[in-house]
């Protein structure tokens, strides 16, 4: 039980702080939106030999967790937990791929290794760039923001959904948690078949909760739009936001930076 009412506080913690009133939190919806789109795609779109190039685009993720006051530490941790996924994607080049591109004094690298720290790079650039839009954002926030750039309607109802039944999951889970605890006494009540039971129980009290919040809802009005306390207003801050970190990308995609900068200092020192 506390395992699961700790999850619980953890993924409410990225709507505490897409809550908090910074610059960035301040930005129209569409604005960060964009933006992480394009710095997503021009991230992926490196080879796969590329590393160097993709150390610049940290600058993205560092500047607005420093504005927008984001905690980095809950950040990486949550970076870390989906980080498997890649390591498993990537770990089985240096078997496909055994020639040695890179010589650091005796000691050569394979390409499989270069393309394996190239995926784990940018999949922790994307993921992170991913998790700064939520908690700055919010999923409402991003669901309206979606929707006004041309989404269907019922798409991005069911992503902000989506996210709000995760929080109804928890709870009916701690629930029924609790109850199992108090029930029990030793081991009695933590069979295999006893949690078979509990899942198909957690699935049907779910539904029937989701139903009633529904039923709530629209007698609060609801008609299946997504709406927000402050309606969104394109500003010119938000498309100096855009259009600076999306020239910026662009430059860092056609500029190696760090190769410019040793040649530079290695001419300077010659």
């Amino acid at each position: 039980m506390p395992k699961i009412e700790s999850s619980f506080l953890d993924i409410s913690r990225l709507d505490a702080l897409a809550s908090q009133r910074t610059l960035i939190h301040g930005l129209d919806p569409r604005a960060k939106i964009v933006t992480t789109l394009i710095f997503i795609f021009i991230v992926v779109s490196f080879p796969k030999h590329e590393v160097t190039a993709l150390v610049p685009f940290t600058l993205y993720p560092v500047v607005l967790i420093a504005l927008a006051n984001l905690p980095p530490g809950y950040l990486f941790q949550k970076v870390l937990l989906a980080a498997p996924f890649a390591f498993f994607v990537g770990i089985f080049n240096p078997l496909l791929d055994s020639e040695v591109l890179i010589h650091l004094g005796p000691v050569g690298i394979s390409g499989g290794w270069v393309s394996f720290a190239s995926i784990m790079l940018r999949f922790g650039l994307t993921v992170g760039a991913a998790l700064v839009l939520v908690a700055t954002t919010g999923m409402n926030g991003i669901g309206a923001g979606l929707e006004k750039l041309g989404a269907p309607n019922s798409f991005a109802v069911q992503l902000t959904f989506l996210y709000r039944y995760l929080f109804v999951l928890t709870d009916e889970a701690a629930r029924m948690v609790r109850a199992r605890s108090l029930r029990s006494f030793g081991i009695k009540g933590t069979e295999v078949k006893v949690f078979g039971y509990m899942i198909g129980h957690l699935l049907l009290r779910t539904m029937d909760r989701a139903q009633r919040i529904h039923q709530a809802m629209l007698c609060r009005g609801f008609t299946g739009e997504l709406r927000l306390p402050v309606p969104l207003k394109f500003s010119w801050r938000d498309m100096g936001f855009l259009a600076g970190w999306s020239s910026l990308f662009i430059l860092m995609r056609l500029v190696n930076i760090p190769q410019w900068m040793g040649l530079l200092v290695t001419e300077v020192l010659g």
